[in-house]
Order: C-alpha cells, then sequence, then structure tokens
C-alpha cells in the first residue's frame, strides 16, 4: 500500500524565465502526473499559474509545494531573474491552501534529481565511467544559465549546491574567443557565461559573429539560428552554434575542475537539446578537457545531456523531503 504522509498529495512545480511547469505527486511511491506547461507570459503570476493549473487539472487542495525557481531563493519574496514576476512563497501557500511551501533555486532542484535518473534519461557526450561516491555537477542553458551540483555526505546522500555559477565572468580560450568577447564587452559590460550561454545569449553572440567577420547586422533567434545551423544554410550561424559549444564545454570544464565532479558532469536545460544534430559534440568535450596540465584529471569525466522530461519537478519534491528530515533545504 501507498505510504501516507501529511505532506502529499504534492504540487510541484519548475519556475524558468520563459515556461512554468505544474505536476502532481499523490503518494511518497508515485510518479509526478497531470504535467502541465504555462507559458509564464500567458498568466499574471506564478500564482495565477498555479491555480489555473489546479482549476483546469480539477485538483483538490495539495497539502504541500515544492518548486524550483529560476532565482536564487533568499527570503519569502521570490524574483525571477529573466521575468518580471515576483511573489511571495507564504502567498502561494495561503492561496492554494497548502499545509506549507518549499522553494529551491531550479537548477538546486535540477542537481537534486540527477541520482534519481536513469541510463534511458541521458545520452552521453564523452568520457569514461562515473566514479561512485564522487561529486556530480550540472549546468544547462535555458531562458538563463543555471549551475549547481550535489556533494555526497554518506551513504545515498547528498548536499545540494545553491548558488549563482551562471553569472561567473566568461573566459576566452583562443584569439577568436577574445574577439567574440571584446565584441559582447562593448555592447553589454561584464560578459557572464549566461550572456552567451542561454537562449538569448545565442542570439547575442550570433551578432557578434557577425560584427566580427564584418558582416552586416542581422538579428535571428535562437530557434532561427539553430534551424539555419542543421541546415548548413548559413555559415554565420554555424558558426555561432560551433562557438556555442565551446564556451559551454569550456565552463562544464571549470565546473567540473571546480567541484571535483569525477561523478560527471551533467547538461540540462533546454536550449542544448533544441539545437540537436547543429550542436558540436567535439567541440564541446575539446574544450570540456582542454585545461593544460589537468586535462588528463578531466579525461575520464563523463558528460552527459539530460533527456528525461521535466527532472526538475523529481528535484524539487526530493527538496521537501529534505526539508522535512533535516530542516530547511530552501525557505518556507
Amino acid at each position: 500500500m501507498p505510504r501516507s504522509s501529511p505532506d502529499h498529495p504534492r504540487l510541484l512545480g519548475d519556475i524558468g524565465g520563459t515556461h512554468a511547469r505544474w505536476a502532481w505527486l499523490d503518494t511518497a511511491e508515485g510518479q509526478p502526473r497531470c504535467l502541465e506547461t504555462h507559458r509564464c507570459a500567458d498568466h499574471a503570476s506564478a500564482i495565477a499559474s498555479a491555480r489555473a493549473y489546479l482549476e483546469g487539472q480539477g485538483l483538490p487542495t495539495p497539502a504541500a509545494i515544492a518548486i524550483g525557481v529560476a532565482t536564487a531563493i533568499q527570503g519569502d519574496e521570490v524574483r525571477l531573474t529573466n521575468h518580471p514576476w515576483t511573489f511571495s512563497l507564504e502567498a502561494l501557500r495561503q492561496s492554494v491552501g497548502a499545509g506549507r511551501c518549499v522553494a529551491v533555486n531550479d537548477f538546486t532542484a535540477l542537481a537534486l534529481s540527477l541520482p534519481l535518473l536513469l541510463p534511458s534519461d541521458l545520452d552521453c557526450l564523452g568520457g569514461g565511467a562515473a566514479a561512485a561516491g564522487a561529486p556530480l555537477a550540472v549546468l544547462g542553458p535555458g531562458t538563463g544559465l543555471g549551475v549547481s551540483g550535489l556533494l555526497p555526505c554518506g551513504e545515498d546522500r547528498w548536499h545540494p549546491i545553491a548558488g549563482e555559477g551562471g553569472h561567473v565572468t566568461l573566459a576566452a580560450a583562443d584569439h577568436a574567443d577574445a574577439a567574440l568577447l571584446a565584441c559582447l564587452r562593448a555592447r553589454h559590460g561584464h560578459v557572464s557565461a549566461e550572456r552567451v550561454l542561454s537562449g538569448p545569449g545565442l542570439s547575442a553572440l550570433h551578432d557578434a559573429v557577425r560584427e566580427v567577420a564584418g558582416a552586416p547586422a542581422r538579428s535571428l533567434t535562437a530557434p532561427e539560428i539553430g534551424e539555419a545551423a542543421r541546415a548548413g544554410s548559413d555559415g554565420h550561424c554555424v558558426e555561432t552554434v560551433r562557438r556555442f559549444s565551446a564556451f559551454l564545454g569550456n565552463v562544464a570544464g571549470n565546473l567540473a575542475l571546480t567541484l571535483g565532479a569525477h561523478g560527471g558532469v551533467y547538461v540540462g536545460g533546454g536550449v542544448v537539446a533544441k539545437l540537436g544534430t547543429a550542436f558540436d559534440r567535439q567541440r564541446f568535450r575539446e574544450r570540456f578537457e582542454s585545461k593544460g596540465r589537468f586535462a588528463a584529471y578531466l579525461r575520464p569525466i563523463p558528460t552527459w545531456l539530460i533527456t528525461a522530461p521535466h527532472p526538475a519537478l523529481l528535484g524539487a519534491s526530493r527538496a521537501l523531503d529534505l526539508a522535512t528530515a533535516n530542516g530547511p533545504v530552501g525557505r518556507r
């Protein structure tokens, strides 16, 4: 029989800069169901989106809410980094009548899902076998760039890292990178990793590629760049995605070194998956390993693309479990 819990059923959420994804979890042994994705622009607030989901699905009052949100969680008030939504976690709890509400950064939630993923949820991007009991790292370009990781703390126990690694300064690995970054600095000032490694960043990188090449300006969206790169119909788009792949490999390698992530580095977010065959896996892996004397250190570390649908929802639920067992992981 399913184990009863005062924290079930649960409303699960994964709130990004473009979409809010919702699901329902009945029991501790169950799987999320009633998955639904809302465009943030179509709802006045996260609270309105949550209420529309519950009403549209005909669901009862949840016992608890567990959400991952694309921002730093530092108190009751939540402000999305790449969307105008601002909301109170307590107001969200009260609005739907839940007993409690736990929120974590969306990539902290994604990190918490990593031990739950199956081999069929992953697409290998190179490297060797994962080292058992070693730190795990995750990053992913979407509307922004999320970064997190898991540190082992005993048998089958993990501590998630809540940070804002997407906003570290992006570094050049060769003269061509340096020229692109100089162009981006002239336009934007500080060039963070997110400035390039995101959906909007892909467009910004394309602008810089054309400018450095002396080509006339031609603004394209990330989907348009990906489509042209896959078709090979625009050399500047092909070069943009190639450079994007290299920059992502560079940042992923830095993250692996920082965390000692011999358990593997996972790539999430929506951008890489949508680029499909245009994403340059070889260039990604070359830059991942290209760290001078530490190339041999990085070479065995596996890298994977996460292909599971909505894994951060599982991670948000896990964050609620940890908050119940150990005290706050996020804010309640």
